[in-house]
Formats: structure tokens, sequence, C-alpha cells
């Protein structure tokens, strides 16, 4: 079923539109897993272009908030409002309450406003002057990020970023992807329009949420959690770090491997899922120490050490 799906999301969209075969394995493994995913990339790369156009393929409800320096949280979640002739307070939703949310630029706004993200990406609900508020199912936020212009913004704390479930970098494209969106713009394509390119929503809310379910069916043996375990313990010991992935990234992982299972078409996990997760899911939860960091390293090569160094379990 999910792999009958993936064909159809892939399907209404192609690689000079998602920027990568991998992004777009990134935001797939984030939705069925349900979780989130985050885009980091230089400027113009089609960050906001590849999350557009994923939400449309979806078919379900869809807002965009930028984020600026003045933002305040109440922006994002919503507040209620005073009705003079009535004498009552009534809720204004704030653009939260949707199904996709892009949060563009998201590193643009201060922590305070960053946090309104926090008990919606986990609890999927959000507190409006006191009242707890649910958020439409399935809740999927796409954040986007610069990795190098740093004036101006607020880098995510490390409890935002554990809230991702991805991170997905959007590179440069191939020369064939590259050369396909130069045909398209050539032949009238607008990116401002997404509409008017063809792209129509190929399934709804009910088919995510039983996605959702199959995801978590798909089995995980001993062995399997045992190694996503070991990875996990093996960068707290790790002696370029000087922070290694929670818990919470223990389970992100699984999740992720479990999702990754069930894209290609497996009810079970293997080893080689975990492996494939793993860079997608650790990387942004680890903090390289200063000084190995002069020296070059980085989170995504540490998780490449750990990936060919952690005995893989013989099931």
């Amino acid at each position: 079923m999910i792999g009958d799906l993936c064909a159809r999301i892939r399907g209404a969209l192609d690689a000079s539109l998602v920027g990568s075969e991998r992004l777009g394995f990134g935001l797939l493994v984030a939705l069925f897993a349900g979780g989130h995913a985050l885009i980091e990339g230089v400027p113009g790369t089609g960050k906001t272009l590849a999350a557009r156009a994923f939400a449309l393929a979806l078919g379900l409800t869809f807002r965009r908030i930028q984020f600026t320096p003045d933002l305040m949280p109440s922006d994002v979640t919503g507040t209620t409002v005073f009705n003079p002739k009535s004498g009552e307070f009534s809720l204004r939703p704030g653009p939260i309450l949707t199904n996709v949310l892009l949060a563009d630029e998201i590193n643009r706004t201060p922590p305070k406003t960053q946090a309104a993200l926090l008990e919606a990406m986990e609890e999927s609900r959000v507190t409006i002057d006191g009242t707890p508020v649910q958020l439409p199912q399935p809740f999927f936020v796409c954040a986007t990020q610069n990795p190098i212009e740093y004036e101006g913004t607020y880098p995510l704390p490390e409890a935002q970023l554990d809230r991702f479930l991805v991170r997905v970098e959007a590179s440069y494209p191939g020369e064939p992807e590259e050369l396909a969106l130069l045909e398209r713009v050539a032949g009238g394509f607008d990116a401002r329009d997404l509409e008017a390119s063809g792209i129509a929503g190929v399934t709804n809310a009910s088919e995510i949420l039983d996605a959702r379910q199959i995801v978590r069916a798909v089995t995980c043996s001993p062995e399997v959690r045992t190694y996503v375990y070991r990875l996990v313990d093996a960068t707290r010991r790790h002696p370029q770090l000087s922070l290694g992935a929670s818990p919470r990234a223990g389970v992100s992982l699984l999740l992720a491997a479990q999702a990754t299972a069930a894209i290609e078409g497996r009810d079970f996990t293997l080893p080689d899922d975990v492996k494939s997760a793993a860079p997608f899911v650790l990387p942004h939860r680890l903090i390289v120490r200063p000084d190995a960091e002069i020296e070059g390293a980085r989170a995504r090569d540490v998780v490449a050490e750990l990936l060919s160094t952690v005995p893989v379990p013989r099931e």
C-alpha cells in the first residue's frame, strides 16, 4: 500500500521540482514515520519550492509562515479576540492549524517564536491563552533554513532540532535534473504558480494516517533494536562529540527505519534500513567538539564512521 502511495506521490512530482531523490526520500520518511522535516541548503536550491510541491502533491491543507525577526508566537499559534458586541472572547486560529505547515527560514525568528512550534511538533496540539487546541491530523512541519548566512538569524536550539525527525540537505541538482528544470522554465513554468503546472493531489488525510499505522506495525527484531541502540550509544562516547544522540534520537531512528522498510515494500526492518535512515536522523542531533570542528570534523562524517565500525547484527 505504501509502495503504491509513494509511486503516486513521486509520479506527481519529478526531480526538477523536489531537487533530488535524496530530498524526496527524506520527506517521505518523515511523513510516514509521523515526524517533521528540516530542509537545509544555500539560497536558490529550491527548498521552499520542494516543500510547496510536496504539499500540493499530498492534497492536504497547506499553510506557509515566513519567519521574520518581528514574528510573535501568537502569529503562529493564534490568539483570542474580544468581541465588544457579544462581550465574549473568540478564538482566532493561527496558520499552524493545518495539515502541512511550511516554516520558511525558521532560523530568522527569535527563540521565543521558534518555541511556539515545540508543543505542536511533539504533541500535535497548541495552547492558546490557556486553552489546548488539537491540530488537524496528519500534522507535518516542513521547515527550511540557510546554513551559510548568520547575520540576522537565530540558530535553532538543540531542543528544537531534536523535534525534527530528519534533516535533509538541498544540494545542487545533477545535470539531468537542472537541465529538466531549465526546460520547464523555458516552456513557461512559473514556480510562483505551482497549481498551473499540473501538480494535483494524489492522496488524502485518511490514506496517510493509514500509512502511518502500517509503518508502526512493521516488525523490528531485537537484533535491529539492539543495533539502533549501539549506534546511538556510540555517539555518546565518540571523542569528537561533546553531545551525543538522545533517547528520542534512538526512537526517531527506529521509526525512520520502519518507514524505510515500508517504502521498500517490506513489513520487517533490516539493518540496512537503519543504515539508510541514520544519515537523515542523527547528524543534526550531534554537537562536534570545537577543537575537532577546527580540524574539519563534521557530524555527518562521525555518523558515517560509526555506520562502518559498529558491528551489524546477523539476522
